[in-house]
């Protein structure tokens, strides 16, 4: 995304798409141009592209903007897409050593070839590490024929922005910011080419971000590769915050004052502008590339993500608001004003295709998040009303009889489990559980009733729970009022009960009354020679709707 730009090239208020076409990556590098969907014009490139940026530079008429191109260590700046002037990185200070070793190449010989060998561990001029490259019958014509010059040791453009320089109108004069290999950011005035600033950082910059003025207060927000994000701020040489990562960014955008990284491990971020974490997001595929949906005639912005997976995510701060579908991986994105349309979203793909989309004018970007997961209420801060005096009393209360009060507690909660122990006890005793907890017999009973009466149909499920022991010797016996209720058969006995195995018990129970009553039928488990039973059943009958309608 960084080697795309849109950009107003005639002044006539139709935007153009400016690409810097990579090639094969040796050769066929080319500055292309767009309107529409078809190619304007096209420039060679000497190099690869690292970036691509549209700027102005004065307030001549009419107001055109001119494109930088970063390319190794030089800008190419096009105005009215013709070259216009080229900048090149100021060089940087030579190894004594390595000067030295070179300045005694007129005689060559193998010790000075073996003496250059030992140089690798430090940061090589071009012609040294050339030379390096090189087989051993190679190197002594290369010394004769480049040892008249001297060695220069030269940095490479790695990121490229824009700095508003004193107006943060849309159609203000900017000044140019580039990271270098070197771990240096320069900004450059936009006339004159000179460089008014020069920031230190800890690693080579990869990704960059600008806010604000250079005259007044900016923040440059620059990814490195060494997995941290910096800020830098005016009249500061180093890095004011640092925000130190769980991986390597990928993405890097700004959204007011948030900052939204992207992450190798399929995640994304947002940090304040002082590196605090606010939140986190988790996604189905790596990160291919980040861009800024920005609609201030809506006061709507989002977050552009594209995904391996062929899809483009839209993001408002952690929801997911919008998912897009695309026939091939994209690469690089953008969105602004293309033609004379506002919204406009602009892709490239891995295989080379261009994909424009145009954002409906009656679209409507729904806040909630699309995305499985807790609702947005939940991150809502409940409005807690005022602490009253009441309240403040109870609490000062509390803080003064805290000792009296928690063995209060205590007793009470010691006196509820000793009634729940002794009714469970109680209950054991009696055999009025649906479990049994003699040791020899391990029952387990439920009972299901079914019909609206006056019939009803009464199902026992019985369950030997022992590990290998069958269970025999056993008989069913029903307790039921019988001025309500008539029962065919209230006793009777059980077969061999199987461990692990379900014996349904089916009977049938005939209501008696019509008064729309119904009463509880006790269900007893027997053992042959034992007086107390093994369970216990109650059975809340249902009302005899049958009875009711006749």
């Amino acid at each position: 995304s960084s080697c795309i730009a849109l950009a107003d090239l005639h002044g006539d208020g139709e935007n153009k798409l400016v690409v810097g076409d990579l090639g094969t990556g040796a050769s066929n590098m080319k500055l292309k141009v767009y309107r529409g969907t078809g190619l304007l014009s096209e420039n060679t490139l000497l190099d690869l592209p690292t970036g691509l940026v549209s700027f102005l530079m004065d307030q001549h008429e009419p107001r055109t903007p001119a494109i930088a191109v970063a390319s190794g260590p030089f800008i190419y700046i096009y105005k009215n897409l013709r070259p216009y002037f080229k900048f090149t990185l100021p060089t940087l200070e030579v190894n004594p050593l390595e000067q030295d070793v070179w300045s005694q190449a007129r005689e060559v010989r193998k010790a000075i070839f073996s003496y250059i060998f030992s140089l690798t561990f430090l940061v090589l001029p071009y012609i040294i590490f050339r030379f390096l490259m090189l087989e051993p019958q190679d190197m002594e014509p290369y010394v004769n024929l480049h040892k008249q010059q001297p060695i220069r040791r030269q940095t490479v453009i790695t990121c490229i922005g824009t700095l508003k320089k004193n107006m943060a109108d849309e159609d203000a004069v900017s000044c140019l910011v580039i990271g270098t290999e070197s771990q240096e950011v320069y900004i450059l005035d936009p006339e004159a080419f000179t460089i008014l600033s020069k920031m230190s950082l800890p690693s080579v910059p990869t990704l960059m971000d600008v806010t604000g003025q250079f005259d007044v207060e900016f923040r440059i927000t620059i990814a490195c590769r060494n997995g941290n994000i910096y800020i830098l701020r005016r009249d500061s040489p180093k890095p004011k915050y640092c925000i130190e990562l769980s991986s390597h960014p990928v993405g890097l955008v700004r959204m007011g004052k948030n900052v939204v990284v992207g992450c190798a491990q399929e995640t994304l971020h947002g940090y304040t502008q002082k590196g605090k974490k606010l939140w986190t997001t988790y996604l189905p595929a790596p990160v291919t590339t980040m861009a800024v949906l920005d609609l201030p005639t809506r006061g709507f912005q989002a977050v552009l993500v594209a995904l391996a997976s062929c899809e483009v995510h839209v993001y408002r701060d952690k929801n997911l608001v919008s998912t897009i579908k695309t026939p091939d991986v994209v690469t690089s994105i953008c969105f602004g004003r293309y033609g004379r349309e506002d919204g406009t979203l602009i892709m490239t793909t891995k295989g080379g295709g261009l994909i424009v989309k145009i954002l409906k004018r009656t679209a409507v970007f729904d806040e909630r998040d699309s995305a499985p997961g807790p609702p947005i209420a939940q991150s809502i801060r409940l409005n807690v009303p005022k602490k009253t005096k009441l309240y403040v009393d109870q609490t000062m209360r509390e803080r003064e009889n805290a000792v009296a009060m928690h063995r209060a507690f205590q007793m009470d909660l010691s006196r509820m489990r000793l009634a729940a122990a002794r009714a469970y006890v109680k209950a054991l005793e009696s055999s009025l559980t649906p479990m049994s907890a003699s040791l020899t017999e391990p029952l387990k009973m439920n009972a299901v009733v079914q019909g609206l009466g006056p019939t009803f149909k009464l199902t026992l499920n019985i369950q030997n729970t022992a590990a290998s022991r069958p269970v025999m010797n056993l008989a069913i016996s029903f307790l039921y009022d019988e001025n309500l209720y008539s029962m065919k058969t209230a006793f009777f006995k059980i077969p061999l009960l199987v461990p692990g195995l379900n014996y349904p018990i089916d009977t049938f129970v005939e209501c008696l009354s019509d008064k729309g009553i119904s009463d509880i039928i006790k269900v007893f488990v027997l053992r042959e020679g034992k007086s107390a039973p093994l369970l216990t059943a109650h059975i809340n009958m249902p009302v005899s709707e049958g009875l009711a309608l006749n």
